[in-house]
């Protein structure tokens, strides 16, 4: 090794945190290629006295160098930060660096908590790189495993969830089962294959806390299978799938799934295409049974003005809500008028997120979407979907009537292109007026939805008028009965 290589890693070595039983490189941006190179640092790795936590992130690792500090590293401790350590290696020498640093591992009887290789890319090989250690006694205390942005695919997402279950099979059959609580793997093209094997691993565990698996190119078929697993998990406090795609088959299988938990602190559903009938689910959910949420975001979701009225209504009305997304949405202008008014009027106003981006309302509307091409998908996913948890999908499928929508499993949605498959608006008639008026006048409908539904009419006062009376007679019974109540 040059005499100036030697020079510029005992440089970059002297600016290592050593505390708290954690020694770390972070950040270093060192190139090791080779046992020489990583002399300084194994030096420092057996010198460490109660070594607990080691972070090579940002730093650049090849296969001789693993095996070094492997060498150095066979000493029980319990925390790996070892993201973004392999910038510019071979696909082909990350499993074997992979492999070193886990038998290291094992061979010294560590009990890991925490196991970080985000931003790493290493693809399915990757995941067989540390197939061994997932399955090994190492990890049955793991508490944290974080594979974000790692390229996965589906293959290292089955990979992934098998060595999970053989995990948790070996963990129990020794009296202390695996209890993961933090799970993190976004931007790894799992798609619905790698959603529903993980499925299976996370129904099998029910410990998690925090799930988040943004970007996986997940639709609803995936989703409804997370959905069920979400179920058996009752401490989970944090849901992130956004930039995946609910649909409104999706979102109703997983707002069906929300009512089973009751710790949920924080949703993220933004850019998941929840759609109107989808938010209006979600609503009845976070008014009937999420007592301590915080915040929601249903951000990009093809929602439309109504349905995100029931939806400030909804979370207003809980004490705990900090955070509402609606932005990037079919509002239009008047429409994230009425909205910001709603949340002021309720003194919410700080809660609601910035409507910057909305889409405007649509000049028509999406109805039925694409059935017939469909069907074909419908009836392959759904088969497989069945099989990953069925002992709940016949109950998560048949989603209850909330709100006067009603989800049958011949229903499906898909997303589509704008223009594609949509039908021109219905106009009021007033029959229709009348029908509301009679309802509103019965002891069901209460005095919060008859506020929102006013609030809803005034906005649309051109839209009554071709009605004559009976737009009159609908908004003197919608105050009359919030007088009444009051």
């Amino acid at each position: 090794m040059a005499s100036d290589d030697i020079a510029q890693l005992a440089d970059a070595l002297s600016k290592t945190h050593v505390g708290d039983g954690e020694l770390s490189y972070k950040g270093l941006g060192l190139k090791l290629d080779n046992a020489a190179s990583v002399e300084e640092l194994v030096r420092e790795i057996e010198q460490y006295q109660g070594l607990r936590a080691l972070r090579l992130e940002g730093n650049t690792v090849g296969v001789d160098a693993a095996r070094a500090i492997a060498k150095a590293l066979e000493i029980a401790y319990d925390q790996c930060y070892w993201s973004d350590m392999f910038t510019g290696r071979l696909r082909s020498e990350i499993p074997t660096a992979l492999r070193s640093l886990g038998s290291a591992l094992m061979s010294a009887g560590a009990r890991l908590t925490e196991l970080d290789l985000s931003d790493n890319a290493f693809g399915p090989d990757g995941v067989k790189g540390i197939e061994q250690l997932l399955k090994s006694p190492s990890c049955h205390t793991l508490r944290e495993l974080k594979l974000n942005n790692c390229g996965m695919g589906i293959g290292g997402g089955k990979i992934l969830a098998e060595a999970l279950i053989e995990c948790h099979r070996q963990s129990s059959a020794h009296g202390a089962p695996l209890k993961l609580r933090v799970f993190i793997a976004g931007r790894n093209r799992l798609e619905n294959e790698g959603a529903r094997a993980l499925a299976k691993a996370f129904q099998l565990m029910g410990s998690l806390e925090e799930v988040h698996m943004p970007q996986n190119g997940i639709n609803y078929a995936g989703v409804m299978a997370l959905a069920s697993a979400m179920r058996h998990n009752p401490e989970l406090r944090v849901l992130n799938f956004n930039d995946n795609t609910f649909t409104k088959k999706g979102t109703l299988a997983m707002a069906q799934a929300l009512r089973h938990l009751r710790n949920v602190q924080v949703i993220n559903f933004g850019d998941c295409l929840v759609r109107s009938e989808g938010a209006i689910a979600l609503a009845a959910v976070v008014r009937e049974g999420l007592p301590i949420l915080k915040e929601l975001n249903l951000s990009f979701g093809e929602i439309t003005e109504a349905a995100a009225l029931v939806v400030a209504q909804a979370v207003t009305a809980n004490p705990h809500m900090e955070k509402v997304d609606l932005n990037g949405n079919c509002l239009g202008e008047e429409g994230c008028e009425a909205l910001r008014e709603v949340m002021e009027n309720m003194d919410k106003g700080d809660m609601l997120a910035s409507l910057s981006d909305d889409e405007g309302e649509p000049d028509e509307e999406d109805d039925d979407d694409d059935h017939e091409d469909d069907e074909e998908e419908e009836e392959d996913d759904d088969d497989d979907a069945s099989d990953d948890c069925n002992e709940d999908n016949e109950e998560d499928s048949d989603i209850v009537k909330e709100n006067g929508i009603t989800s049958k499993e011949g229903s499906p949605e898909k997303p589509q292109s704008p223009g594609e498959g949509k039908m021109k608006k219905v106009p009021l008639v007033p029959g229709q007026l009348l029908c509301l008026e009679h309802a509103v006048q019965q002891d069901y409908f209460s005095q919060q939805h008859a506020s929102l539904l006013h609030t809803f009419i005034s906005k649309n006062n051109e839209a009554l008028k071709s009605c004559g009376s009976a737009g009159e007679r609908l908004r003197d019974a919608l105050e009359k009965k919030c007088h009444d109540q009051h």
